[in-house]
């Protein structure tokens, strides 16, 4: 690994420490290294976030991500990041949960394109869906959103994606996170809410009811 990796690593362990939350092994944060490098190269030629700097990806993106990744319940198989953008929260829960098969889902060409490109050198345990995640016609144990464009309808339609006794995970402020409840349907019962790092973040956490018999 680069000196500039290791820096960054052990830049992203005080922030996740500073957060209240257990340090990365070292071969972990180093893959975080390498995915921040990725990020701020494509990010200068592609949209991937709106944070274009080393310092704002590790505290907003990755330290967020990591929290939401350790909070999701155990026993979860395969997990679909909706909209995922740059990746998150959907290639941290990789490098984090590597028992997860993970599924990033982006309709955007060059996004899409980032995803591939990261999975690769990343080598974690991720595919990637490059058209709208309701098109790929399967149901996860957990799907994930955060920040993505129209949220509520992104939400409807993600809950139909989750499995019965699967998990809706939403990555959301304090102000938003009523709707968001409101708008994944009676089906979905709220489990837990845990505040994420940063101003009024929170995850929020509900399970698909399994329809009793007839």
């Amino acid at each position: 690994m680069s000196d500039e990796r290791q820096g960054t690593a052990a830049r992203l362990n005080e922030l996740v420490t500073e957060a209240g939350l257990e340090p990365l092994e070292g071969a972990v944060a180093g893959r975080f290294g390498e995915y921040c490098s990725l990020l701020l190269r494509w990010n200068a030629r592609v949209n991937l976030t709106a944070i274009r700097d080393e310092e704002g990806i590790l505290s907003r993106h990755f330290v967020e991500s990591i929290a939401s990744a350790r909070a999701l319940p155990a026993g979860i198989g395969t997990l679909l990041d909706f909209g995922s953008g740059g990746g998150f929260p959907g290639i941290p829960t990789a490098l984090c949960r590597p028992e997860i098969a993970v599924t990033l889902a982006e309709s955007q060409g060059k996004k899409a394109a980032f995803l591939q490109e990261a999975v690769r050198v990343l080598g974690v345990s991720a595919r990637v869906h490059a058209g709208r995640a309701e098109t790929l016609g399967e149901a996860f144990d957990c799907v994930t959103l955060r920040a993505v464009d129209r949220m509520e309808a992104a939400v409807r339609a993600a809950a139909e994606l989750v499995k019965p006794g699967g998990w809706l995970a939403l990555m959301t402020t304090v102000g938003e996170a009523e709707k968001l409840k409101s708008a994944a349907g009676a089906e979905f019962s709220w489990r837990s809410t845990t505040a994420l790092p940063g101003d009024d973040r929170l995850l929020a956490l509900a399970e698909r009811m399994v329809n009793a018999p007839a």
